[in-house]
């Protein structure tokens, strides 16, 4: 069951889960392999690696996962809490230098950086541009934001994050207004769904995910990047799959 990649609705599409535990109820979806990784990735073209939010990962594992997956298949990484939650985005090179030294290793596999901010982070334009002219000063990789905090959903703030080419998360449930819709950089989207009603637990109705077709259709040409985090029960996964039928996408559609 391998994922597809010669058309252009795929090329265009990316459709994954915050990390690749795989549900024993949906084995029979993907191949045999060495590693869950490597099972996973016979089906979806992207993961999202969270761990990294929470400790560092050896240079060496950053490239074992990269030889494990197809050549067209990519990872985002999240950026540690210790430089978006503890530094609150201050004084980071240091900590970007240790972070990136492992993550580069993942070489033409890394596909993005995302930066899921605290809902206590208020917007300062300010630290937040000098904080993504650090960060490109040392990586050119997209860089996705999820800001949690009203402050964050203004034209000011909107602005900023497009002069610096960044794309701002199209969450659900969403935090504000025009939190449900990508923001940013106009060039590619980064949507995350965390589950609802209940976030991280809930099972996405049939009709949420054909809404998120009807955005995602909205959203015309741009590479979209669609991540399910509903993963405590292990949801994610079959919704992903879902996804990917609806769009016609994947080895089954």
């Amino acid at each position: 069951m391998k994922v597809a990649t010669s058309t252009s609705k795929l090329a265009r599409l990316r459709i994954g889960c915050a990390g690749w535990s795989l549900p024993a109820r949906q084995a029979a979806h993907f191949d045999a392999g060495a590693s869950a990784l490597e099972r996973y990735a016979s089906r979806f073209s992207m993961v999202e690696i969270n761990s990294s939010f929470y400790r560092p990962h050896q240079a060496k594992t950053y490239a074992r996962w990269a030889a494990s997956v197809p050549d067209e298949f990519r990872f985002s990484v999240k950026i540690p809490r210790a430089i978006s939650h503890d530094a609150a985005l201050h004084s980071a090179g240091g900590l970007l230098d240790a972070f990136l030294d492992g993550v580069h290793c993942l070489e033409d596999k890394l596909g993005v950086l995302l930066l899921q901010l605290p809902p206590s982070l208020v917007y300062d334009g300010r630290v937040a541009a000098n904080f993504f002219r650090v960060l490109r000063r040392r990586s050119d990789c997209p860089l996705a934001c999820e800001p949690r905090h009203p402050s964050w959903f203004t034209p000011a703030a909107e602005a900023m994050l497009r002069s610096h080419g960044v794309a701002r998360v199209a969450a659900d449930p969403a935090r504000a207004a025009d939190g449900g819709m990508p923001g940013g950089t106009t060039d590619w989207n980064y949507w995350r769904w965390h589950g609802r009603p209940r976030v991280y637990y809930s099972q996405y109705q049939d009709q949420d995910l054909q809404q998120l077709v009807e955005r995602l259709d909205h959203a015309g040409g741009s590479r979209s990047w669609i991540v399910f985090d509903n993963t405590a029960h292990g949801h994610a996964v079959g919704d992903a799959l879902k996804l990917q039928a609806l769009l016609g996408v994947g080895s089954d559609a």
